[in-house]
């Protein structure tokens, strides 16, 4: 007896589930640096932010949407700590839930919910709560190891800041660089940034992981650092007194995390191999304008939700072989 089902045919052991948590899973190590750098107060925020959104998508649904709850598939789970990992570790408690709010219910369940959102969620409440309360997040506080004096109220620009500060005032790099961290400290986080985005090794460690784990594909995360390394290189080989070298602009910033942890989102990135590599281009490619030539020091978070709003175009251009198709000889 032959039985006839309906595709598909091989199943995978993998689940929404799985993957969350293993995402989670991740992003330990720069949740353990974040903490070690910035002390309880780290802790504070991704405790709020992660129950906050659990709280606001068990909500929406529950009263609004009125459809299965899904707050333990890790989703709202993910989102709240990459929302953490983006706001400095000073932020006031009642931003951290306005936060939140604008994660889950504007940026993910507006859309319907997970799977239907067109945006990142956490970078859609970052950049609502640069833009409403663009001091607060803009204050850093100065990391230090939590066995010593805990510094949150001295606080101090990004690398990246510092540098587009003094450039604008009219310094060189040769005088910039003398009051910049090393790159050992900034491989190991030790400098002002947003909680999760300080330490490059802790994220990379974070990537090799979800690679293993086939979670994730080299193709996005790859396109993005190669683009920034090499469009910085390019302008610091034409002029080394203006422009920051590749790997100061690898080491600094958000780039790690979002090539890495947003760009990366399989709802709102592309879907084949050639599709990946364009869209983690133009992530690239507008970071760096945005740094070098933009109001801000920072562009990777307005870079992936500008690609993110041409990823349906990108994945019509890209469309894959169908199975089964057999090019016609002319």
């Amino acid at each position: 007896m032959l039985t006839i089902s309906g595709s598909p045919h091989l199943h995978g052991d993998n689940s929404t589930k799985k993957i969350m948590y293993g995402v989670v899973t991740a992003m330990l190590p720069a949740m353990v640096v974040a903490i070690w750098y910035f002390g309880l107060g780290a802790l504070e925020i991704i405790v709020l932010s992660v129950g906050f959104s659990l709280f606001f998508e068990w909500l929406i649904q529950k009263y609004l949407i009125k459809g299965p709850l899904t707050i333990t598939d890790g989703s709202a789970m993910v989102t709240g700590i990459l929302l953490a990992f983006n706001v400095p570790s000073n932020l006031p408690w009642w931003m951290i839930i306005i936060g939140a709010l604008v994660a889950i219910g504007i940026g993910k369940m507006s859309f319907g919910g997970l799977g239907k959102n067109i945006f990142n969620p956490a970078l859609v409440s970052r950049v609502f709560l640069l833009v409403s309360f663009p001091v607060a997040m803009t204050s850093w506080p100065k990391p230090s190891p939590i066995t010593k004096t805990l510094v949150d109220t001295i606080t101090g620009p990004t690398p990246l800041g510092f540098v587009k500060e003094g450039l604008g005032a009219g310094k060189t790099l040769a005088e910039l660089s003398q009051h910049l961290p090393g790159y050992g400290q900034q491989l190991m986080g030790q400098m002002g940034g947003s909680l999760g985005e300080v330490s490059a090794l802790a994220l990379i460690i974070g990537g090799i992981y979800m690679l293993w784990k086939k979670i994730i594909t080299w193709e996005i995360p790859v396109s993005v650092l190669v683009t920034v390394f090499v469009f910085s290189g390019i302008l610091w080989q034409i002029d080394p007194l203006h422009y920051t070298n590749p790997v100061f602009n690898l080491l600094t910033g958000g780039i790690m995390l979002g090539a890495i942890f947003m760009a990366t989102d399989m709802v709102t990135s592309p879907m084949t191999r050639g599709g990946q590599l364009l869209f983690g281009f133009g992530i690239g490619l507008i970071t760096m304008l945005i740094r070098v030539w933009g109001a801000y020091p920072e562009g990777v978070s307005f870079a992936i939700l500008l690609m993110n709003s041409v990823v349906p175009l990108i994945n019509k251009g890209f469309k894959p072989k169908r199975f089964g198709t057999v090019k016609m000889a002319a």
